[in-house]
């Protein structure tokens, strides 16, 4: 009697089948695209457009199917980048459909701000009848900018720059009168609050020696995220008129409210 009643709460006889497996991945630019070639990078804040197969699952006497899967991208350090997407399938079938390998679809949309490195999306599908399950990880890279973790605030690639399009930090800050000053810089190793906030304020002043000259409006950053915002760029500019010659000193202070943190940092320029 028991053994009847086992058989009558599980679903028609499945049809034997080879191994579950996540098959024909492909990352593409465009929907529907063809894929990557290799070693192309993305960039950050690109949308990705993601496909896969399954093959490998069981039917039912009955031809049915089910099964169930996800997509989630991670960072090279292991941090998802958004949300787990999930989705099933659940279809009859029927002997013309035998080559019939359902399709995996998403788009993994990519922060505007992540590092440079190999990133992976992990594919898992678990076939319901068959109480199968496989996974499969599909690389992708992100070109662009590299930030180490600090575990304490910092400001990191401070520059002087001719042009406020400029790429190339000046080797010797000089600049005359009539001159625009440009500089640039990144805050981080600053802590994280609830949903990944980040609170932080920078200012600027330029100093001469010990003498504050002008001290200039502070800038607040506040945000939250799924995925935790790594740095934040700053960025300062000033017209250089009827400047004294001399040597000067621009000063950042970033205080970070979440970490309870405050730090300055001091970068010399000379005006001929």
């Amino acid at each position: 009697m028991r053994s009847l009643l086992l058989v009558a709460l599980l679903p028609a006889a499945l049809c034997a089948a080879p191994a579950l497996q996540i098959v024909k991945p492909v990352i593409s630019q465009s929907e529907g695209g063809p894929a990557d070639a290799p070693g192309f990078e993305h960039v950050a804040g690109e949308t990705l457009f993601f496909s896969a197969r399954i093959s490998g699952f069981a039917k039912t006497s009955d031809n049915k199917v089910h099964l169930s899967y996800s997509v989630q991208a991670f960072d090279p350090r292991g941090v998802a980048l958004n949300e787990i997407y999930n989705n099933a399938i659940l279809e009859e079938v029927t002997e013309q459909d035998k080559d019939w390998e359902p399709k995996i679809e998403t788009e993994v949309e990519v922060p505007p701000l992540v590092p440079a490195g190999e990133y992976k999306i992990v594919v898992k599908a678990q076939d319901v009848y068959a109480e199968t399950s496989t996974e499969l990880p599909v690389t992708f890279r992100i070109r662009g900018q590299r930030m180490e973790p600090s575990d304490r605030l910092v400001v990191r690639d401070f520059g002087f720059y001719r042009g406020e399009s400029d790429n190339q930090a000046m080797a010797s800050p000089i600049f005359h009168n009539g001159a625009n000053l440009y500089a640039r810089w990144d805050i981080t190793g600053y802590k994280y609050g609830e949903n990944n906030k980040i609170d932080i304020t920078y200012s600027v002043s330029i100093l001469q020696g010990d003498r504050v000259l002008k001290a200039f409006e502070p800038a607040t950053e506040q945000s939250d995220s799924f995925y935790p915002r790594p740095w934040i760029p700053a960025s300062f500019s000033v017209p250089l008129q009827k400047v004294v010659i001399g040597q000067y000193t621009i000063l950042v202070r970033v205080k970070d409210a979440v970490g309870n943190a405050t730090i300055e940092s001091r970068h010399n320029f000379t005006v001929e």
